[in-house]
């Protein structure tokens, strides 16, 4: 099922679009100095962990790099967190000096999966055991993921646009993705698919067009739904965002054209601008991916495989997920997300990911107010 998801998911990849300038949503993580790498801390076991980029989301500098800082110092390891900044020759330099200087355990977030299966199989080479961590690296050798159930979250998606657009019949739905070359982005798409395509079928709702973005590409995406949007003759009733930077990128053309407010936008990481869209009324939701958990998880397993106690580790990583392009079963640690609505903005941050100061001013006072958000 996956496999045959996959492959039309990426044959869903269209013609070249043209790119107009759009906003993206985005922030600049409180935890970033422009300086984007962290050296490993004396003592400790050594643990190499690589994050694939800021560009397109502010979670991995934001949320993971210092959660992931402050749970494997828990474990007692050593942990050395770089990003390759979306650059696959930097994320593939990282890794050879993490393994050359005799990490443990690489924790990898990979770009796509050639260069995570490519690190993986250095690693393995030098025995060095890899998790991938939040995307499966499809063809890999890491016998190890913690991610969210990714699945889960495309179906809190479709959940959300399905609720919104209820009392809107034959409502028209445009679907914006994430890169193809990303299996969280395939398996998001899966879920959501299993809540939308009945309805589509029925006639209940009516796809324009589904479109995946390269790279996750905000601006891209903003283009392409624009073009899409065009063509439907201006029209469109709900839109499935992938996450909350597409998202921001098609609110800005709904803005443009007068129809934020008024048609339904999904998304994904509860980020500062995600959410703040939502209590504005321009997002209809996203989902709350509570990265703490997952940084923990990670934590926990890396100090297991670091201490060479593969029953613990198996243990932790007691559920599982499939690889169709290796065809294998790959260990995992899958988390619950959660469907965040506006009056869910304030259990984020009541539980730390974001602070009230961050998207509570100007035009939103009022509403956090109201939210009992402070």
């Amino acid at each position: 099922m996956r496999s045959k998801t996959l492959a039309l998911f990426a044959a869903g990849v269209g013609v070249s679009l043209a790119m107009t300038a759009c906003g993206a949503n985005q922030e600049t993580p409180s935890g970033g100095s422009g300086q984007q790498t962290s050296a490993a801390p004396a003592g400790g076991i050594k643990v190499g962990v690589i994050l694939p980029e800021t560009a397109t989301s502010a979670r991995w500098e934001g949320f993971d790099k210092p959660m992931l800082e402050a749970a494997m110092k828990a474990e007692g390891l050593a942990p050395d967190i770089q990003n390759a900044q979306g650059d696959v020759q930097k994320f593939t330099t990282l890794a050879d000096g993490m393994i050359s200087q005799g990490v443990k355990v690489l924790v990898i977030a990979a770009i796509n999966s050639e260069v995570g299966s490519a690190v993986a199989a250095k690693a393995k080479a030098r025995g060095i055991p890899t998790i991938d961590y939040d995307r499966l690296n499809l063809g890999g050798s890491s016998e190890y993921y913690v991610s969210f159930d990714n699945v889960k979250v495309g179906e809190l998606q479709g959940q959300g646009l399905a609720t919104a657009l209820k009392d809107k019949p034959g409502a028209q739905v445009i679907e914006i993705e994430g890169a193809p070359t990303d299996n969280n982005a395939t398996l998001f798409h899966e879920g959501q698919q299993k809540v939308l395509k009945p309805l589509y079928d029925s006639g209940a709702l009516k796809l324009v067009r589904s479109q995946p973005i390269d790279g996750w590409d905000n601006q891209k995406g903003g283009a392409t739904f624009e073009q899409i949007l065009t063509g439907n003759g201006g029209k469109v009733d709900g839109v499935v965002a992938a996450n909350d930077g597409l998202a921001g990128a098609v609110i800005t053309v709904l803005r443009k054209n007068g129809l934020n407010g008024k048609v339904p936008v999904t998304g994904q990481d509860a980020t500062p601008d995600g959410l703040m869209a939502v209590l504005r009324g321009d997002q209809y939701m996203t989902v709350f991916k509570p990265i703490k958990d997952e940084a923990e998880g990670a934590a926990k397993l890396a100090a297991a495989l670091a201490k060479g106690d593969k029953a613990a580790a198996d243990k932790i990583a007691g559920q599982s997920s499939e690889d169709p392009k290796g065809s294998r079963t790959v260990k995992s640690l899958l988390l619950e997300p959660k469907l965040t609505t506006k009056d869910g903005v304030k259990e984020v941050v009541t539980q730390g990911y974001v602070k009230a100061s961050d998207i509570c001013g100007g035009d939103l006072a009022a509403v956090c107010a109201q939210l009992g958000i402070s």
